[in-house]
């Protein structure tokens, strides 16, 4: 008896070690996974970052271009060519900053320019911020206008609408008659 107790114990270690190794092995594919993920995330993140870093870059670049078009144009000497001057070359020096730094160093430069550069980070700010609201409004959908998808076979935006409004009216020498009249702004309303 004697050895088939130690048999099965000797069994039992063995099993023992072996669910340890597994779990053990295991464990470490899954750190193994987890790091990789962590490492594909952040590189993915870093690219985005980096796109949105140039994207941001570009279009600083761009009113600093049209603001030094706009002083080009603008009589010499005058104070408008020198503010929009200045403010140009403020923003293509943070332009310059956004598209060469990571984003917590671009932060704490834009901080410490416009602490330095209170008008010309305002005037920026304002020239972006007006540059976003035309985008925006650019791009917002107008629901006033008929759409291609609604016009009807025959091209014609008021047959393809059921709820375009008539309204009888009568015609000059059309004793009793009425002629249909589709008011403009009666089309898409319901």
């Amino acid at each position: 008896m004697a050895d088939t107790e130690k048999q099965i114990k000797d069994a039992a270690d063995e099993a023992a070690n072996r669910a340890k190794g597994m779990v053990d092995e295991v464990k470490n594919q899954a750190k193994s996974v987890a790091t990789d993920a962590r490492e594909t995330v952040k590189t993915e993140v870093e690219m985005r970052t980096a796109a949105a870093r140039d994207a941001a870059a570009g279009e600083v670049n761009n009113v600093a271009s049209a603001l030094r078009r706009a002083a080009e144009e603008s009589r010499k000497g005058s104070a408008q060519e020198r503010t929009f001057g200045q403010i140009a070359d403020g923003l293509a020096d943070v332009s310059e900053t956004i598209s060469n730094k990571d984003l917590g160093t671009v932060v704490s430069d834009v901080s410490q320019f416009a602490r330095r550069n209170p008008m010309t980070f305002l005037a920026g700010a304002a020239l972006a911020g007006f540059a976003a609201s035309r985008f925006v409004k650019a791009s917002e959908r107008d629901d006033d206008y008929p759409r291609t998808d609604d016009l009807g076979r025959s091209g014609n935006a008021c047959a393809a609408s059921p709820a375009a409004r008539t309204t009888p009216v009568a015609q000059p020498g059309n004793v009793g008659g009425t002629t249909p009249v589709t008011r403009p702004g009666d089309i898409g309303r319901g």
